[in-house]
């Protein structure tokens, strides 16, 4: 994938757009096949607490059902906070008012699927003013429309799409109105919510450098969610890596791919593929064992020790805090961080 990779850890110290403390989304689920079944309590989200800077891009990366969607979409109140504390701009927001006012309009979403995230019996144009008339409902409608389709020529559309249907548009052009809806309300954060994982790999790169270029010329923050850590790594500053709920590990780009510290990291990045065949063939990836604990019934202490190469009995009997751990600049939440 061609995507442009420029220096992206020039900027990390900034203003805290996003300020996110010990955030829990847990759901009462039958634990049958019956709803009348008991019910038992799944930690989609276990206490997350990150931040997102002016103009910084956060990658959020992990394995599929870690929690990164859920997260997301509890951010912006599709999906209920069971508890934690959500500050934006420094002001707090109350769990039940993360969709009012201010926030609602400056936090906006990409969502995965281009296509079933747009509404088929509207045209584009009103797809993309939606947002715009709702927030900013006094605008007269030749302004809607100028806005609309300045937004449509910003992100590679044009015109002639206008009074056209999502069902006539490729996925690549799909997520392009997603991206301009997003856009229009003129937010300062872009939750994208694995954006290109359902297009084409060239499509892909296409997506994420003009995501980069929208970010530069638009002053945008964005929280980033992917499993593929090649686009992680080519648009984010700083990488949040999930594993059943809960932080493994946060830092910068660069010391979370080239000195990752803790195993689940370490894991993930060796299971990446090199474009070189004959170097992927002599390499020996590191195999974790076993599957991912459910969330209905995660392990003891480290959620993560019963697949870990280097656990010992002391990784059972507390849950690590990412905090900083043997001089790494990056927030480890393991009492072995840099034994293997």
């Amino acid at each position: 994938m061609s995507v442009i990779d420029l220096d992206n850890e020039a900027s990390t110290g900034g203003e805290s757009l996003l300020s996110v403390q010990d955030l829990k989304v847990q759901f009462r689920v039958p634990l049958g096949a019956y709803p009348w079944s008991p019910k038992g309590t799944l930690r989609a989200v276990d206490g997350v607490s990150f931040d997102v800077k002016r103009g910084e891009t956060v990658g959020l990366v992990g394995e599929s059902g870690c929690g990164k969607s859920t997260l997301a979409r509890a951010l912006i109140g599709l999906v209920p906070m069971t508890s934690g504390a959500v500050r934006w701009r420094g002001q707090a927001v109350a769990p039940d008012h993360l969709r009012g006012t201010a926030m609602r309009r400056e936090v906006q979403m990409i969502f995965q699927d281009p296509l079933a995230s747009l509404d088929p019996r509207m045209t584009i144009e009103q797809i993309v003013a939606e947002p715009l008339v709702t927030h900013q409902p006094g605008i007269g409608r030749a302004e809607v429309r100028r806005r609309v389709l300045a937004m449509l020529e910003r992100v590679g559309l044009n015109a002639h799409h206008l009074l056209r249907y999502p069902h006539e548009f490729s996925g690549g052009q799909c997520q392009r109105v997603g991206i301009a809806r997003a856009l229009i309300a003129e937010p300062k954060l872009v939750i994208c919510d694995e954006p290109v994982s359902a297009l084409d790999v060239s499509i892909q790169a296409q997506i994420v450098n003009l995501l980069r270029d929208l970010q530069r010329d638009l002053s945008l923050s964005y929280l980033f969610v992917a499993h593929d850590l090649a686009v992680v790594k080519a648009i984010s500053q700083r990488v949040l890596v999930m594993y059943l709920g809960r932080v493994m590990e946060f830092g910068a780009r660069h010391d979370v791919y080239h000195t990752p510290r803790h195993p689940y990291t370490q894991a993930l990045l060796d299971a990446a593929p090199t474009p070189e065949p004959a170097r992927e063939r002599a390499r020996k990836p590191m195999l974790l064992s076993g599957e991912m604990p459910s969330p209905l019934s995660p392990p003891s202490g480290c959620a993560f020790r019963t697949r870990c190469p280097i656990a010992i009995d002391a990784c059972a009997t507390g849950v690590p805090l990412p905090v900083v751990r043997h001089g790494s600049p990056a927030r480890v939440a393991c009492i072995r961080a840099g034994a293997a």
